[in-house]
């Protein structure tokens, strides 16, 4: 009886841990549209700083990051976004550069915290670098 008790709460604890732990960025579907700004390198060092925040995301899957345009990211006002957005966190590094990539994911099946229960997202992700620099995560979101 002993050894069933124990076999029984060792099954229970690993069940109780399946569904705890890391979102899930193993099955990414990657657009990176035509850009005549970046190259597949650029976009992919945006991609992995993306990759890292989400990770953080519980229980959320990460379906798929497209590129947004060149438009969108070669604008002087979007730059100056990013530039304001350096400025409100007390930062002082000057961008020159800007992208963007919108996404598609699910919440935890369960929901909790600020999540809706498995529901599909869409947000753009905004990151901005200065010339040749490493790209920084500025905003996500809807």
């Amino acid at each position: 009886m002993k050894k069933l008790t124990i076999a029984m709460l060792c099954i229970m604890l690993t069940l109780s841990l399946v569904g705890c732990g890391k979102a899930d960025i193993s099955e990414v579907k990657i657009d990176y549209g035509t850009s005549s700004l970046y190259t597949v390198e650029d976009m992919n060092a945006a991609i992995k700083v993306i990759k890292k925040k989400f990770s953080s995301f519980e229980g959320c899957k990460l379906y798929s990051l497209s590129y947004s345009s060149d438009e969108c990211c070669n604008n002087a006002d979007n730059i100056a976004w990013m530039n304001e957005l350096e400025k409100a966190n007390d930062n002082e590094e000057i961008f020159t550069q800007c992208i963007s990539f919108n996404s598609s994911f699910r919440s935890p099946e369960k929901g909790g915290g600020a999540w809706a229960e498995n529901e599909e997202y869409t947000w753009s992700w905004w990151l901005a670098r200065s010339e040749g620099g490493k790209w920084k995560l500025m905003t996500w979101g809807y």
